[in-house]
Parts: C-alpha cells; sequence; structure tokens
C-alpha cells in the first residue's frame, strides 16, 4: 500500500487509532515540546525564584505537552493540501488520507479543552494570556500563505509559556519576563529557519513562504545573528534577575553548542540543517541548566 492510499473505514482498529494519533500529535518526535518547554521552564524558575511548586511544575509541563500535540493536529489541517508535495511530510497521516480532517480537528479540541482544565487553579491573567497564545498558534499556518516571516509568528506562539508562567507565579509578567520573552523570539526563529532550510525548495515550488526563502544566501548569517540577538539577549536576563556563575556557565555551553550549528548548517544540506534543528534541544536544556544550578548554588 503506497503512503497516499487511506487505509478502509472497516480496517481501522483501536490500538491503530492509537498509533496514527500519536503521529498526528508527533509524540514520536519529542523535540518539539522540548523546544517549547526548556524556556517555559526556565522562566517558571526565575519567577519562583528557583522554588516553584510541584503543581506549577505538572502544570506547565503537561500542558505544554498537550498544547504542542494540539498545535501539530490544526497545523497538518490546514496544510493537508501542501504537506504531499513536501519530502519530509509527504507521510503525515492526514495529507496521506490515514486521520481525515475533521477527525483531527476533534483530537486538536480535545488536547486543547484538557491544557484548559490544567488552568482551573491559576489567576485569569495566566487564563488571559493562555487564550492569546492558542489564537496565535491556531491562526499561524495560515501565516506561511502570506507573510514573508512566519517563522517571527511561530516564535510568538512558541514563546507565551514564558510570560505565563510569570503570571502564574506573580500575578503579573515584571520585565525580566519580558526581557527572557523577547530573547526567546530570536531563537525560535534561528533553530526553526534552520528547520525551513530543509524544505525551502519543496516550499518554493508550491508558495509556501518561510524565512528561508526571505533571507535567500544570507539564511546562515542569518541564523547566526538570531543566535547573537538571543544570547546577548539571556545576558540582560541573567543581569535583572540577578544569577550567578552558573548560569553563565550554562550560557557558555549554549553558546558553543549555537556556534557548532554554524559548522552544520553552512553547507545548506538538508540533512544537516534538520540536525542543527533537533540539537537545539540541548542549547535550551544548557539554559536551564544553567539558571537551576545558579539558584541552587545561592
Amino acid at each position: 500500500m503506497s503512503p497516499a492510499t487511506p487505509v478502509p473505514q472497516s480496517g481501522r482498529s483501536a490500538p491503530s487509532r492509537l498509533t496514527l494519533y500519536a503521529r498526528l500529535t508527533r509524540i514520536d518526535k519529542p523535540v518539539g515540546t522540548l523546544l517549547l518547554l526548556w524556556p517555559t521552564l526556565t522562566a517558571l524558575w526565575i519567577a519562583s525564584g528557583g522554588a516553584p511548586t510541584p503543581l506549577h511544575v505538572a502544570i506547565f509541563v503537561a500542558g505544554t505537552f498537550l498544547m504542542r500535540s494540539a498545535g501539530c493536529a490544526i497545523n497538518d489541517v490546514a496544510d493537508r493540501d501542501f504537506d504531499g508535495h513536501v519530502k519530509r511530510t509527504a507521510d503525515r497521516v492526514v495529507a496521506s488520507g490515514r486521520v481525515s480532517a475533521a477527525e483531527a480537528l476533534l483530537v486538536s479540541c480535545a488536547l486543547t479543552l484538557a491544557a484548559a482544565l490544567l488552568l482551573v487553579p491559576l489567576n485569569l491573567l495566566t487564563f488571559a494570556l493562555a487564550l492569546l497564545g492558542v489564537v496565535v498558534a491556531a491562526t499561524y499556518p495560515l501565516f506561511k500563505r502570506f507573510f514573508p516571516l512566519p517563522q517571527a509568528y511561530l516564535a510568538i506562539a512558541f514563546s507565551f509559556g514564558i510570560p505565563m508562567a510569570f503570571a502564574a507565579v506573580q500575578g503579573q509578567v515584571p520585565a525580566v519576563g519580558w526581557w527572557l520573552f523577547a530573547a526567546n523570539l530570536f531563537w525560535v526563529v534561528a533553530y526553526d529557519t534552520e528547520y525551513a532550510m530543509v524544505d525551502r525548495d519543496d516550499d518554493l515550488r508550491i508558495g509556501v513562504r518561510s524565512s528561508a526563502i526571505l533571507f535567500g544566501r544570507a539564511d546562515v548569517a542569518a541564523v547566526m545573528a538570531c543566535y547573537g540577538a538571543y544570547f546577548a539577549g539571556l545576558l540582560m536576563v541573567g543581569a535583572l534577575a540577578r544569577l550567578n556563575w552558573p548560569f553563565y556557565l550554562g550560557w557558555l555551553v549554549g553558546l558553543a553548542i549555537a556556534l557548532y550549528h554554524y559548522t552544520l548548517i553552512r553547507t545548506r544540506d538538508r540533512e544537516r540543517c534538520l540536525r542543527a534543528f533537533r540539537h537545539n534541544q540541548w542549547v535550551g536544556l544548557a539554559i536551564f541548566a544553567g539558571v537551576v544550578g545558579a539558584y541552587a548554588a545561592g
């Protein structure tokens, strides 16, 4: 059976549906969740002075997982007529007909509802920010149709956990929270441009916009410039939060990883660009570990 052949209704068993839903929501590809989770946990640690409550940690870990999964499902519905023409996404379950668009929407709605229930113990500001974040995430697929830099819009969606964490702990988003949010925007643009470099030829052919197309031959320089802005912003975060040496050690490790990415993307080889994108999970982990270490060291 070819990847594009829909599975007959009679052949759908419960286990096979669960497997397809896992692929729809990218449970088998946790990198995306980690890219959302590390900056969110970093914000939670800073907001709480290094002592977040177990409830807050559980809510934000579970909420990040659920909303990333819901976002993947809604994205696949929006891109179902495009994904089949892109080498990397041709086998996605909605594009290949194994999960219907209506079914994928139901999965996305169920996951979003579950994430919303997690907000019940939190304050109104956190709920309002979450609602705004959902709107941004849900409309992101449309921006790829006309906006020349959709990665910038995605960066907003991928960074909403930061102000939400501060709001949940402090009931406000202080300057350090907005600095972390702003820095994170550049990180998302950097790693999602690496991702877009993988699909550039296919995106040009089907008319989808991306930062890789916009930047053209300046793509590698643009990625590294975004990394530079990200790490510069983190220095301001460290100063405002009065973090000590473990944070700066984590910062240096993250910077070294980002510099390594230059060696991966400079040839614009698809597989190496994809490897660089996936490798960003270690950048986020390095920064988070530095923040945890800074508070643990006193």
